[in-house]
């Protein structure tokens, strides 16, 4: 008996000491799972849709200070609704209607925001900058649905996005603010925990009205290096963070630009994974303003790599 109850003390241990971390894992390979099939949609919702801009009614006086009044609930209503199945539309007064969580957590584990944010300006203050290269974005108000799968998503949109200058960027061009079209925010569980970015929270960006690129990076939770490195550097040290790592390309950290917010990206330059004019240089993107520079692949940039 004694070394039954011995037996079953051993079990019990190994089970206490094991169990969360199984559990872990079950719950990191669904939300991959989730995570997957839900940009698989939303990735061919888009490419169905003719054009991503001029949805919505604005408001008339100043654009640094006026709303659009219904640009991103329409744009979900008229345009995504009817490419992608919908059960949900709520506006920006009740977006936890939607089954959106008003607190979430940051990759750094503290609170991304007090609250949720409510309009493009709250989300991202760098859409809001008065620089006269900064795009003219008004200041629109976001919108939220759920989807048939009970996805909750949150919706920022820009009516006025342009198109990629590709090769023929003018500095006028050069910020990353006029390139989004829509953002959004997606929780894979609704109101349920952990409520988390990296874990059932995450994001969608979708760049250029037509001819559109959808992006979901999954950022790490932190950099690769202390400080700055050269972009070779950069790519070795993705390589080499984790198996299934690498350094974003071009639209990805624009991406990670859009949210900085909820990855806490707070500092100067990134390096991206993209070559740019020449084998020499690439992109790298000032997160303060939204600049995104082609420059010498030997400058010197911080580097957050994302999973596979």
């Amino acid at each position: 008996m004694a070394e039954i109850l011995l037996s079953l003390t051993i079990i019990g241990v190994v089970a206490a000491i094991t169990l969360p971390s199984l559990t872990g894992n079950i719950n990191e390979r669904t939300w991959n799972t989730q995570r997957k099939a839900l940009y698989a949609r939303m990735s061919q919702a888009i490419s169905l849709m003719p054009s991503l801009n001029g949805f919505g009614t604005f408001t008339e006086g100043d654009s640094s200070t006026s709303a659009v009044d219904t640009a991103a609930e329409t744009f979900v209503s008229n345009g995504l609704a009817k490419v992608l199945k919908i059960n949900n539309i709520c506006d920006y007064e009740h977006l936890e209607d939607c089954g959106f969580a008003s607190n979430i957590i940051a990759t750094t584990g503290s609170k991304a925001f007090s609250s949720f944010p409510t309009t493009l300006y709250e989300f991202n203050d760098s859409f809001s900058k008065s620089n006269t290269y900064v795009s003219k974005t008004d200041n629109t108000k976001a919108a939220a649905f759920e989807t048939v799968n009970g996805e909750s998503l949150i919706v920022y949109y820009n009516p006025r996005c342009i198109s990629d200058p590709k090769s023929t960027w003018e500095h006028s061009l050069q910020y990353s603010q006029p390139l989004m079209c829509a953002n959004f925010v997606y929780d894979l569980n609704g109101n349920k925990g952990p409520n988390t970015v990296g874990k059932d929270i995450g994001f969608i960006s979708v760049l250029y009205p037509t001819d559109s690129v959808v992006v979901a990076p999954v950022p790490m939770p932190t950099n690769a290096a202390p400080g700055y490195t050269n972009q070779p550097d950069a790519v070795k040290l993705c390589r080499n963070q984790s198996d299934d790592t690498r350094l974003p390309n071009k639209e990805e950290l624009m991406s990670m630009f859009y949210n900085k917010k909820l990855l806490n990206l707070d500092l100067t330059s990134y390096w991206s994974g993209t070559l740019a004019s020449s084998p020499e240089n690439a992109w790298t993107l000032y997160f303060v303003e939204g600049y995104i520079s082609d420059g010498p692949k030997m400058n010197g940039s911080n580097v957050r790599c994302i999973r596979r």
